[in-house]
This record gives structure tokens, C-alpha cells and sequence, in this order.
């Protein structure tokens, strides 16, 4: 690809290189609004976004995907199917917040249909787009690891090719959020988080369950946000009812997740791959995964005592900036 086709011109009319994105989505209510942060970005490129099994069924996130990527007038982008259920063959869903279809069970009749989706595997795309564009791809992984595990599986040299690995996933303290002590996109493939974080040796940043808790936005920015008026905020105001209903509602331990802000969980990792200066405290350490205990299967162990003498470590965020957080989910809608 010519780095012609890869600039930005700004206001002051300098030019200056896109940055290169592949996305891996579960395509629920969060993933369409971090596409949609990505979509905005001036200075980002997508080359492609990669489907996986996770907050709904695979045909339903291809779906959602394609639904957005209409919305926001950008169907030019190149859409895969990937893994329908983890690596082990299991399927774990969580229709009360993300709904059945994924986006709030408030179908579109006019949505694009499966026919748009490229016949090529997401695996083999993902492999295949890094390998073109060696050192030069940061891909943003939102969802369970399915796709990434098969994907460095396939191809050994397919992490050392990437330029960064962003993940919205696991936990830091044990917190849980649908088990006891694991994160739902790494509990639903422990399997897979597992092999990504021991295979992976390109600079690896994560933004973990608790981060986004201890970055909790207000429900008034949420109100002004889904009230713009415009498309994009109409949509959002519709597919987000169900999850702002779910998460505002006096269940017990939700209010302790949910009840003091809005969470878009998968903005914070994409808010990251668009502007590194967003992430204001980070610490590296060795991180694995637990695949075998009874309450703690799925959860990511940090290995703060460098016991586990593990070459690669992983940056793990700890504080960002709120505000380019806001700034970047209104260039969202707008």
C-alpha cells in the first residue's frame, strides 16, 4: 500500500503517516461504540475488523458490524467471519446487557445483510494483512482472544509482525464480572487468552475489568452524549436503553459495577490505540492466566514478584485521561 494513501492532512495542511488498525470484535454494545471511535479518528486507518463469538452468536456480530459500518457510511471496509465458539467449543453469552442480537434488541429492517461479509476467514485475513504490513498493524482486540490465539497458532512469526497488541480484557485484582474472579472476554476463552499472552512479543498493553471501573463516566456526559442531535447519537441512544436500564437498576452487586457510570468498556483499549497519550499510568509486568482452578479459571494472574521469570511482559494500564476519553467518544457521534 503507498503511505500516500496512508496520510492525514491536518489543519495547518502537514500530512503526517495513519495509523494502521485491525480490529477483533464480539460486536456488542461497547464494540460499536469503540468502531465508532475509530471510525472518527482522523488519524486512523481500519484494514479490516475481524468477527468472533462472545457478547452474542457469531452471525449476529457480523451482523452488528455491518450495521455500524453503515451508519457511519464506511461499508468499504473489509468485514471477516472468525471463530463462532471458543477453543475448547464452549459459548458463553450475556444477553441481559448487551440483549439477544448484541445491540439492545432494537433491530434494523434496513440493515446490510451477511452477503457483505468477505468469504475469506478472519484468521487467514488477520494473518495475512499483518504479514503484508509487517511492523506497521496495532490490533485492537475488544472481545474473547478466539481469533488472535488461532491466528499466532497458524502463523508462530504472526506476533513478532505486529507493531502493538491493545486488549480489553482479564482483571488485576481478581474482580470479576460474570464469575467469581474472571473478566467475560477472558473467561470465555481462557484457552485462547492464555496462548496470546504467553505467545505474543510485540508490545502487548491491556486494559483491564478494573480499569474501566476506576474510569467510570458520569451519567449526566451519558445523557448528553446519546442526546445529540444527530444519526450516530440516536443510534446509540437506542442500543444502549437496554444496557444504561441494566446497568442503572438496583440489582445488588450491578449497582456496585454499574450504578456510579457509564462504562464503554472497549473504548478504553481503542481510546489507547488512537492516542497514546490518553494512558497517563501504566505498569509492566509478566501476566498469564489461570485455567484450572474452580472460582478462578479465566483470571489474569500479574506476576508482580517476577517470580514466573516470564521474558515478555505486558503493560498494564492504571490511570488515563478523562477527558480525551469524552472528547473522543462525542467525535463519535457526531
Amino acid at each position: 500500500m503507498a503511505t500516500q494513501r496512508r496520510q492525514v492532512v491536518t489543519q495547518k495542511g502537514s500530512k503526517i503517516a495513519k495509523k494502521l488498525l485491525l480490529l477483533d470484535v464480539d460486536a456488542g454494545v461497547d464494540d460499536a461504540q469503540a468502531i465508532m471511535m475509530a471510525l472518527a479518528a482522523p488519524n486512523v486507518q481500519i484494514l479490516g475488523i475481524m468477527c468472533t463469538h462472545g457478547n452474542t452468536a457469531l452471525e449476529n456480530v457480523c451482523k452488528n458490524v455491518l450495521r455500524v459500518l453503515q451508519l457511519c457510511q464506511r461499508m468499504e471496509i473489509p468485514v471477516y467471519r472468525g471463530a463462532g465458539t471458543s477453543l475448547l467449543g464452549e459459548l458463553l453469552h450475556d444477553p441481559a446487557y448487551h440483549g439477544k442480537d448484541g445491540l439492545g434488541d432494537v433491530p434494523d429492517p434496513n440493515a446490510p445483510g451477511l452477503e457483505h461479509i468477505q468469504a475469506e476467514h478472519a484468521v487467514n485475513a488477520m494473518v495475512r494483512i499483518v504479514t503484508e504490513h509487517a511492523g506497521e498493524v496495532s490490533l485492537v482486540a475488544v472481545g474473547p482472544l478466539t481469533n488472535v490465539a488461532l491466528a499466532a497458532k497458524m502463523d508462530p512469526t504472526f506476533p513478532s509482525k505486529l507493531k502493538r497488541l491493545y486488549i480489553m480484557g482479564g482483571n488485576m485484582e481478581a474482580r470479576g464480572n460474570v464469575r467469581v474472579c474472571s473478566e467475560f472476554n477472558f473467561v470465555t476463552d481462557p484457552e485462547a487468552a492464555s496462548i496470546v499472552l504467553s505467545h505474543f512479543t510485540c508490545p502487548t498493553y491491556i486494559a483491564t475489568w478494573e480499569y474501566t471501573l476506576r474510569h467510570r463516566l458520569p451519567w449526566e456526559f451519558f445523557k448528553k452524549w446519546i442526546n445529540l442531535d444527530t444519526e450516530k447519537a440516536q443510534f446509540m441512544k437506542k442500543i444502549t436503553a437496554l444496557t444504561a436500564d441494566y446497568s442503572q437498576g438496583d440489582q445488588g452487586s450491578k449497582e456496585l459495577h454499574f450504578g456510579q457510570g457509564f462504562l464503554p468498556c472497549d473504548s478504553y483499549a481503542m481510546a489507547a490505540a488512537i492516542d497514546e497519550s490518553i494512558v497517563t499510568e501504566e505498569a509492566q509486568y509478566g501476566v498469564s492466566v489461570e485455567l484450572h482452578g474452580s472460582l478462578t479459571r479465566g483470571m489474569m494472574v500479574l506476576d508482580t514478584l517476577d517470580l514466573l521469570k516470564l521474558k515478555h511482559k505486558a503493560f498494564v494500564f492504571l490511570k488515563c485521561d478523562m477527558e480525551k476519553i469524552k472528547e473522543l467518544l462525542m467525535n463519535a457521534v457526531k
